[in-house]
């Protein structure tokens, strides 16, 4: 389909072929480039922020020495992960509207209502953050169970030798789970064109398309609003290709620097 003039009363067999002509559109399209630059810069810092605040939760649960407190935190940070966007995304418009709770805070102590939904500057802020909180309970839970294999003897002689907390931390906690963090890296760096269909879709309305319209979100106007399925399906195979190289390339990078096999 990506290289047909499909239409769905002539289907596959019977659509001309037209060779690169569809992927020649999309690129000559105004908006491509802004949708290609919040697309990589979306997901990029969703990647970065999903993999750093999970490892410092992680590194802050492991110092705890209170076992119930630690379970009640991890159950309610797991919490986010089991709702789905369409529930997520209801919660984040009521608390985040113009006479949302947030908004309500802010008037209480006298400053004017901030349009969060509504700005291209603060919208990708609210992508960004929103799906670190539902995403970060998960990572946690994945280096918790790293940082239970590493061998205690390891910090009792850091400890013998005079290390501090934060050298324990430093050269024995985060050495012991670089495979973990490298391993979640690598595969991380296959979604750098996916910045997350259903939440953007839900969150996005015509005030912030200039900051938050994305890859995904052009597709789904080009084949379901449009009717125009072989250049939605061209921007389909274009992002797959790329997340292929991407990954391929991740994995290289990670058996090359630090000698780690995914496979």
């Amino acid at each position: 389909m990506a290289f047909q003039k499909f239409t769905v009363f002539k289907g596959w067999f019977d659509a001309p072929w037209v060779g690169l002509a569809n992927f020649k559109y999309v690129i000559s399209m105004p908006r491509f480039g802004q949708v290609m630059f919040n697309t990589v810069y979306i997901s990029v810092l969703k990647i970065i922020f999903s993999l750093l605040v999970p490892i410092i939760v992680a590194l802050l649960l492991n110092e705890m020495r209170s076992r119930k407190m630690k379970r009640v935190l991890q159950t309610a940070m797991y919490l986010p992960h089991f709702l789905s966007w369409i529930i997520l995304g209801g919660i984040i418009l009521d608390i985040l509207s113009l006479e949302g709770v947030v908004n309500s805070i802010i008037s209480a102590f006298g400053g004017q209502p901030i349009g969060f939904l509504s700005s291209n500057t603060l919208f990708p802020g609210v992508l960004i953050t929103t799906e670190v909180w539902k995403s970060f309970g998960f990572n946690t839970i994945i280096y918790m169970a790293a940082l239970t294999s590493i061998n205690p003897d390891l910090y009792e002689a850091a400890e013998i030798d005079g290390a501090s907390r934060w050298r324990q931390i430093w050269h024995v906690t985060l050495p012991g789970i670089r495979p973990t963090i490298i391993l979640l890296a690598t595969l991380s760096l296959g979604n750098v064109l996916n910045a997350g269909f259903e939440q953007v879709f839900i969150l996005l309305n015509p005030l912030v398309m200039d900051s938050g319209d994305i890859l995904d979100t052009l597709v789904y106007r080009l084949a379901f609003n449009q009717a125009q399925y072989s250049v939605a399906t061209a921007v389909g195979l274009f992002k797959s290709i790329v997340s292929g190289v991407l990954i391929a390339v991740s994995y290289y990078l990670a058996y090359k620097l630090a000698d780690y096999r995914i496979f």
